[in-house]
């Protein structure tokens, strides 16, 4: 059994439409996967294996309670400026390619993704797919691989997906259907309106007088969850957004670049109801804050140079010597170091920059990235992570204050107010989080992150239950039938 999820335009909430029908199918019995055959995101995920993939998969993986594998997202495509986009197959790095060389690509990259999916319509009963964009961006149909395209070669029936909350809803529903050809049409079972706020009595009459144009049925409206913390696609898309501080309670800010990635590791702190999280570009946010933390980052040398050009890297040279504490994650700690080197052009052709200075390390940028689970000692404790890097960073000075993992690598340096580290998702470990918080004078909240993320999952699920005519959209992956 197979349904495919695609949208009329980029983030109408695909993604966590299908984490949403994961969870219900895992709480009915169903044994189920979610897949992707392409996604373009800066929010990676690495597998047992050592493999990556895109971290949408791994939370639909998680929401049906399956660990996450390549086969789910077997293409990724990590937008670089300058470089196009760093196309990762099957959980490997192929290079940096511009668009066009990429679309020659797509042929053979059908049959990767084709292998892929059949591999887990093998192990799981139900697979739920999810589409990218819109299906109907038509001057990239002939090598479509991710939308009808897709559809077509599984034979997956569709449900199509438009957000409300961005206006003209009839318009993206009407017009994607037209643009689709009559046998693209006849494959799109029903529609699904998303991120509903108001009274839908009002919308009701919308949907009734739209219908000589759409002669799909509409499976539902659903409304907003304002406070649904699993993370979406690409970074946290709607919580990054300006918010004011809230009395009496610290301010962390999270840097900005144009390149940040991995954005979804401070999902823990956004659950944390002692502190305010601010997603912050300028000097003067950055100086507002009580802590920073710079993370990930798909260019670190050029978000180096935007962070020079901005002001923004004296603000948190600043606010260093104000003593507040300081936090680099990946490309973050490697941008907090004295300097950056990259002989080989592999992030472009700036080959050597000087960092901020607030760690006595050095990074020197290679051709081999590494990706893998891993766990460092810190405070005589265990971190768990995982690491998605390319290069390494060596401290300058043979002091002990770096963290080290159980090969003895350094992953990540202390020193005084300022702290880095390779370990995505280092907010995860509940013992990190509260030293955390409490250098910032704030009391972390007595919850476990793994209980918070299912208690999230099973509220989302049951949100589309009540939204949804479930037993019509189930209806429709049943009828699908097996390849």
């Amino acid at each position: 059994m197979k349904i495919m999820v695609q949208g009329t335009g980029s983030s109408v909430g695909k993604s966590l439409l299908v984490a949403g029908f994961c969870r219900l199918l895992k709480n009915e019995g169903v044994s189920v996967a979610p897949y992707k055959s392409q996604n373009m995101a800066l929010n990676a995920w690495v597998t047992n294996e050592g493999l990556e993939m895109g971290r949408a998969q791994a939370v639909q993986a998680e929401a049906a309670g399956i660990a996450p594998h390549v086969d789910m997202n077997p293409i990724l495509l990590k937008p670089n400026r300058s470089l196009g986009a760093q196309v990762i197959v099957e959980g490997r790095a192929k290079g940096h390619f511009p668009a066009m060389e990429y679309e020659w690509m797509k042929q053979g990259l059908k049959q990767v993704a084709k292998r892929s999916f059949d591999r887990l319509a093998s192990r799981y009963d139900a697979i739920v797919i999810e589409g990218a964009g819109s299906p109907v961006e038509i001057n990239l149909r002939k090598n479509d691989l991710v939308n009808m395209g897709f559809a077509e070669i599984v034979d997956a029936p569709v449900i199509l997906v438009a957000d409300i909350d961005r206006g003209g809803v009839f318009a993206q529903l009407v017009g994607t259907m037209t643009l689709l050809s009559p046998e693209e049409q006849s494959r799109v079972k029903g529609y699904i309106i998303n991120k509903f706020r108001g009274d839908q009595t009002l919308l009701m009459p919308g949907i009734e007088m739209v219908k000589p144009y759409l002669t799909i049925p509409c499976l539902g409206v659903v409304p907003y969850m304002e406070d649904l913390l699993i993370d979406d696609e690409d970074s946290v898309t709607t919580r990054i957004e300006p918010k004011g501080k809230r009395a009496g309670l610290p301010a962390v800010g999270v840097v900005q670049y144009p390149h940040a990635s991995n954005l979804s590791d401070f999902t823990p702190l956004e659950m944390e109801s002692g502190i305010t999280l601010h997603y912050i570009k300028t000097p003067e946010e950055i100086l507002s804050m009580d802590a920073l933390i710079l993370p990930g980052s798909k260019h670190t040398l050029h978000d180096l140079n935007w962070l020079n050009e901005t002001g923004c890297g004296n603000a948190v040279k600043k606010a260093h010597q104000l003593k507040r504490p300081i936090l680099g994650i990946c490309g973050g700690y490697q941008i907090l170091g004295m300097q950056l080197e990259d002989p080989s052009g592999v992030e472009g052709d700036v080959t050597c920059e000087k960092g901020l200075g607030l760690l006595n390390v050095h990074t020197r940028m290679g051709s081999l990235k590494t990706t893998k689970k891993t766990n460092l000692s810190w405070n005589d404790q265990r971190l768990n992570g995982y690491e998605i890097h390319q290069g390494m960073t060596n401290p300058i000075f043979n002091e002990k204050n770096w963290m080290e993992n159980e090969s003895g690598d350094c992953l990540g340096m202390k020193e005084a107010s300022a702290m880095g580290t390779y370990l995505h998702g280092v907010f995860e470990n509940e013992s990190f989080r509260t030293w955390f918080l409490e250098e910032l004078g704030a009391q972390a909240g007595n919850w476990e992150y793994q209980a918070k993320k299912e208690e999230s999952y099973n509220r989302w699920a049951s949100h589309l239950e009540m939204s949804l005519d479930w037993p019509r959209i189930r209806e429709i992956l049943t009828q699908s039938g097996n390849l």
